[in-house]
C-alpha cells in the first residue's frame, strides 16, 4: 500500500515537471506564443492601429510612415521619400496604390503578386492566430538556432499558396524571425524578416525594430517603429481607393 501511495506521488510529481523543448507539440508552443503576445482574447479585441516611425533603405535613405490598420482586414502604408508620399492600402477587397517616385501620381490598383503581399499585411493578427479558421497550415519542424538563441521552428503553409517559417524563441516565445519566399516583379526572391526591441503596449507585446531583407544578405530595409497607437478613431474611408478625375470632369 505505502509503495503504491509512493509512485503515485512520483507520477504527481513528474506531471507537474514543466515540458522540455523535446515534449512540446504546436499546440503547447502556441499556447505559449499566444500568452506572450498577451492573450489572444486581447489581441482580437483591438479594433485600430496606428504604427508611426522611420523606414531606412539602401544608401542611408530614410523615410517616415505611418501604418493603420483597422477591422476587418483593412490596411494602408503612407510613406515619404524625397519629397514625395507614397501609398499602399487595402479595403478588404481591392489592393491599391500611388507611387509618385514611379511617376505614377494617380491611384491604381496593385498587380497581383503585390495585392497578395497586402491583403497578407492586412492580417493585423498574423497567420499563427486563428490559423485553421484562415485556411493555414501550421507544423512544427522542430527546434533550430537562430539570431544567436534556440528557437522552434514552424513551418505556415499559407491558404494563398505561399509557404513562411517562423521561429519563435525558446524561452519568451515571442517571433524573432520569419522566412519565406515572394514574388517582385514576376521574380522569387527568397526573404528573411528580423523581429527584435519588443516592448508592451497596453498589455501587448509588439516589435519595435523590424529589418527585411533578401536572405543571406547583410542588411536590408529596417523599420523603427516610434509610436503605437491603438483603438484611436479611424474611418474606414481611408482605406477606399480614390476616385481619379480626369480633367473632362
Amino acid at each position: 500500500m505505502a509503495r503504491k501511495a509512493l509512485l503515485l506521488i512520483l507520477a504527481g510529481a513528474l506531471l507537474g515537471l514543466p515540458l522540455t523543448a523535446q515534449d512540446m507539440t504546436l499546440d503547447d508552443v502556441l499556447a505559449k506564443h499566444y500568452e506572450a503576445l498577451g492573450g489572444v482574447d486581447n489581441l482580437k479585441a483591438v479594433k485600430s492601429a496606428v504604427f508611426k516611425g522611420n523606414m531606412t533603405m539602401g544608401q542611408g535613405m530614410e523615410a517616415p510612415f505611418t501604418m493603420t490598420f483597422l477591422r476587418p482586414m483593412m490596411a494602408r502604408l503612407e510613406f515619404t521619400m524625397q519629397g514625395m508620399t507614397g501609398v499602399q492600402a487595402y479595403d478588404g477587397e481591392v489592393a491599391w496604390m500611388v507611387m509618385p517616385f514611379l511617376g505614377k501620381n494617380d491611384p491604381e490598383e496593385m498587380a497581383d503578386d503585390q495585392a497578395k503581399n497586402m491583403k497578407e499585411q492586412a492580417d493585423f493578427d498574423g497567420p499563427l492566430v486563428d490559423w485553421k479558421d484562415k485556411g493555414h497550415q501550421v507544423e512544427l519542424v522542430g527546434m533550430e538556432e537562430t539570431e544567436g538563441t534556440e528557437a522552434y521552428k514552424l513551418k505556415v503553409d499559407l491558404a494563398n499558396g505561399d509557404v513562411r517559417y517562423h521561429f519563435l524563441d525558446s524561452e519568451y516565445f515571442i517571433s524573432i524571425k520569419q522566412e519565406g519566399k515572394t514574388e517582385v516583379q514576376g521574380n522569387e526572391v527568397e526573404f528573411e524578416t528580423i523581429l527584435s526591441d519588443y516592448k508592451e503596449v497596453k498589455g501587448l507585446m509588439f516589435p519595435h525594430s523590424i529589418e527585411s531583407k533578401p536572405k543571406g544578405a547583410p542588411s536590408g530595409q529596417v523599420i523603427t517603429i516610434d509610436t503605437i497607437e491603438l483603438d484611436g478613431e479611424v474611418s474606414s474611408d481611408l482605406f477606399a481607393m480614390p476616385e481619379v478625375v480626369t480633367p473632362d470632369e
